[in-house]
């Protein structure tokens, strides 16, 4: 998001994005401020405008929705995280619009490759079954996939980050499927694919901006039971085919792989408090539970890395919902040179 450029010890930095929210706010003592919310394809920033800046007046004149160019000097500013100093902005053109909307070249690529695995995974599938239902919602819903976020914060809460979110949990998954030969890769593959199907219209991003609305659906039902009522009425799809015709002697029955399917979505939150109807009952439910969690958590500490403070040497600020202080990581181990020194002369 941020081209920057550091002049005379100061960081200096335009940022394209579109306006995702506009607040006017008061401190403790009283004095107004705007908080402006900048988003883009890959991450979001949050500016204040203080009464005594001439930002504050900019401020009054704009609008949620707005594409705009950000520039400024910007700085960590205590406990009010990123602050610009003295910045201007102006909207966009129309070309740097269509521009930003396309999200960088590195993040497209990421994001193609990362929908590409999904489609050959899912077209490896034995089943023919879950095989099918799974090429049905992508040849439905694809488009509408590959803009959803895979959450309003915490993790992958950017455009495209729902499709990042199940390919890398695809990947676990089917690790694990290797480690643990027991478990039924068919189901599980099919199980990451849907978990989160629900969050197409819970998440979903317009294919002109990248402000995420509040969805009526998504607010009365929650990701998991449209999820639910997703794969069923696909299911439903999925047996009026000629093929479905030559299912009935399959084993296991299409209902119970049906309904396996289905427990994986309700159970992957894990526990009853944060949302699941159910909690896991079978080992693909709980291999998807985890393997969920791992990839936000992951997510979420690879962010909080690159965005939080330092308290001290190789000690970072806690991120909400982390439970604690980062810690650097302890750096990969390399192998000492082989090459014997020279010999003394």
């Amino acid at each position: 998001m941020l081209k920057q450029r550091a002049v005379a010890g100061r960081l200096e930095a335009a940022a394209h994005g579109q306006v995702e929210s506009l607040v006017r706010k008061e401190t403790r003592d009283g004095k107004p401020f705007w908080e402006l919310v900048l988003a883009d394809a890959e991450a979001k920033i949050t500016l204040r405008a203080w009464s005594d800046a001439p930002a504050y007046a900019l401020c009054e004149e704009l609008s949620v929705g707005v594409f705009l160019e950000v520039t400024g000097e910007f700085v960590h500013n205590g406990g009010f995280g990123l602050d610009a100093k003295r910045w201007a902005a102006r909207e966009l053109t129309a070309e740097e619009r269509d521009t930003l909307l396309a999200g960088s070249p590195e993040l497209r690529e990421k994001q193609a490759a990362d929908y590409g695995f999904i489609e050959q995974a899912t077209i490896a599938v034995s089943d023919p079954r879950l095989r099918e239902l799974a090429a049905l919602f992508l040849g439905e819903y694809g488009a509408r996939f590959r803009r959803a976020a895979a959450a309003r914060g915490n993790h992958h809460a950017r455009r495209g980050g729902l499709v990042e979110h199940v390919a890398q949990m695809m990947r676990s998954a089917l690790a694990i499927a290797g480690a643990y030969p027991a478990l039924n890769r068919d189901l599980l593959t099919a199980g990451v694919l849907f978990h989160d199907a629900g969050k197409l219209w819970e998440n979903s991003l317009p294919a002109d901006g990248f402000v995420m609305p509040f969805d009526e659906r998504g607010e009365m039902l929650g990701h998991i039971t449209i999820g639910i009522e997703l794969v069923n009425a696909l299911w439903r799809k999925v047996l009026a085919t000629e093929a479905a015709a030559t299912w009935g002697t399959l084993r296991p029955a299409s209902e119970d792989v049906r309904l396996h399917l289905l427990h994986l979505l309700a159970a992957h939150h894990g526990e009853l408090q944060f949302g699941s109807p159910v909690v896991p009952k079978t080992p693909e439910a709980w291999a998807l539970h985890y393997v969920d969690n791992l990839d936000a958590k992951m997510e979420m500490m690879t962010a909080a890395y690159a965005t939080s403070r330092s308290l001290a040497p190789r000690i970072q600020e806690r991120v909400w919902p982390l439970p604690g202080n980062l810690v650097t990581p302890l750096e990969k181990f390399t192998p000492p040179d082989s090459t014997p020194p020279e010999s003394a002369s």
